[in-house]
């Protein structure tokens, strides 16, 4: 059975804890290493590895300290040239092609961010669970089947980032970005309905943006489209 702990979630910082019950893994290291020390009960020599999608630092700042705790980091090639990080706890992975970590199989895939090599995951347990994490892309270009718990990345609504666009509280810069980069309500939605949700338990909406999202409500909308439980963490916990 799959549990997720979200540690961090947002524009400041995203970590998240989850297990099968044999395997703790790390996906992402965006927070302090202290936070990260304190959000695991300051278990962390039980953590089997540290998954990174890319090197933003919301996403890898921790990696040089998880490193130092003896924990394997697994990323892309891109994102460790581009962290600037070496040494023989870093497994640089590709997309499709499967590794295992502990009672993990984990399927890397490509995502669409302004990053070097960005990658999502498709985890399954030995016991048929599938998890799905997207995270910093403004679209998921494959379908799955069989997923029982998605964590996916709803960074803004359209309507919200335009009515802070024409307020000025958002620069038209900005805006571009979030666009080509990051995952927007509607578009989760879009891919949500592509999918088999069928076996879905848990839906989790991770990195809301500080001030084009809205927790409620997209929790709200997301519930009613799927009939599906939703998490909507937004802060360290």
């Amino acid at each position: 059975m799959i549990e997720i702990t979200a540690l961090a979630s947002g524009s400041q910082g995203n970590c998240y804890r989850v297990t099968d019950g044999s395997t703790p893994l790390l996906l992402e290291c965006g927070i302090r290493f202290k936070d990260i020390q304190r959000g695991l009960n300051f278990r962390v020599s039980e953590i089997a590895g540290c998954l990174i999608s890319h090197e933003h630092q919301d996403h890898c700042k921790a990696a040089r300290d998880i490193i130092k705790a003896g924990i394997d980091c697994y990323m892309s090639q891109g994102a460790k040239e581009a962290i600037g990080i070496t040494g023989h706890r870093i497994r640089t992975i590709k997309a499709k092609q499967q590794l295992e970590i502990g009672t993990w199989t984990i399927l890397p895939f490509e995502t669409q961010h302004d990053a070097a090599e960005p990658l999502g995951f498709l985890m399954a347990t030995g016991d048929g669970d599938k998890l799905l994490y997207a995270t910093d892309t403004y679209y998921v270009r494959y379908k799955f089947v069989g997923l029982t718990h998605i964590m996916v990345e709803c960074n803004y609504c359209p309507d919200i980032l335009k009515a802070n666009v024409a307020n000025g509280l958002v620069p038209v810069e900005l805006k571009n970005r979030l666009l080509q980069s990051h995952f927007s309500l509607k578009n989760v939605k879009e891919f949500l309905k592509a999918n088999d949700l069928s076996k879905v338990q848990e839906i989790w909406l991770l990195h809301l943006s500080d001030d084009n999202s809205d927790a409620e409500r997209f929790k709200r909308e997301i519930q009613e489209l799927t009939g599906k439980m939703v998490f909507v963490p937004t802060q360290l916990r």
